[in-house]
């Protein structure tokens, strides 16, 4: 399912100084934290949406598994569209350092791998987003009275050198879950996503957002190749929307 015309309304979903904090769990471990940090910003002229995302390792589990990631994305403001993405991660002694720029106009993008001394060009010939950008297109483009339970929201994205990726996320209905906010309703995804290095299999992920107008991230589970993670959101600020809490 992607978006047509009528679910294009942007709804406004976020604003510029949203913070969200996330507290990850490996295992029996309080393995990590997350944050994902939107500010506005100018780039090339264009007003955007800049992104910063890090994930660090805490305590006793970095002891075995060291994580020191930074994802950013500048996107449109009007449009949505990706114009730069950086990845830059450190994962147990596996590392990514690459930008990737955007040109719609020529419908062309650049991976510049900064490890590898190499540059790499792709045909984006219609929509497409990077990692980090696609979440919150989605958060703005689709409402929770479209969705349908087992249909798939169908994505293009480009944040690695395995080329465009066909992202799908399957909408598998409401839950309430238990938050140390309270009691949270939630729509439930499952992404699929490539497996190989760190996912399991393709349905290894599932992921947990408000049912309200801001639709964050609540919880997200997997299986990786080696053991589980799970992540919940641990800390919020400056939401646009007013974060919809059941009270008993």
């Amino acid at each position: 399912m992607e978006p047509g015309p009528e679910k294009r309304r942007t709804q406004q979903s976020f604003k510029a100084g949203e913070w969200l904090k996330f507290r990850i769990h490996y295992g029996i471990l309080n393995a990590s934290y997350a944050t994902l940090h939107l500010t506005s910003d100018t780039l090339r002229g264009v007003p955007v949406y800049h992104v910063v995302g890090r994930g660090r390792t805490t305590g006793f589990a970095s002891i075995f598994f060291k994580v020191d990631d930074t994802y950013e994305s500048y996107f449109g403001k009007v449009d949505g569209k990706p114009l730069r993405f950086i990845r830059n991660i450190s994962e147990g002694g596996y590392t990514k350092d690459i930008e990737i720029d955007f040109n719609h106009g020529e419908q062309r993008a650049v991976l510049q791998d900064n490890k590898k001394g190499e540059q790499m060009s792709f045909d984006i010939n219609g929509s497409v987003q990077d990692l980090i950008s696609g979440f919150y297109f989605l958060r703005n483009h689709y409402r929770a009275e479209d969705l349908v339970v087992g249909e798939s929201i169908e994505l293009n994205m480009l944040y690695d050198d395995d080329g465009i990726f066909p992202f799908r996320l399957k909408y598998l209905g409401k839950e309430i879950l238990k938050t140390k906010f309270g009691k949270v309703e939630c729509l439930k995804f499952r992404p699929y996503v490539q497996s190989g290095r760190v996912f399991k299999e393709q349905e290894s992920l599932s992921l947990w957002v408000s049912n309200d107008k801001n639709k964050i991230p609540i919880r997200i589970e997997a299986d990786l190749a080696v053991g589980s993670i799970k992540a919940d959101l641990d800390g919020f600020n400056a939401l646009r929307n007013q974060f919809s809490i059941i009270m008993d």
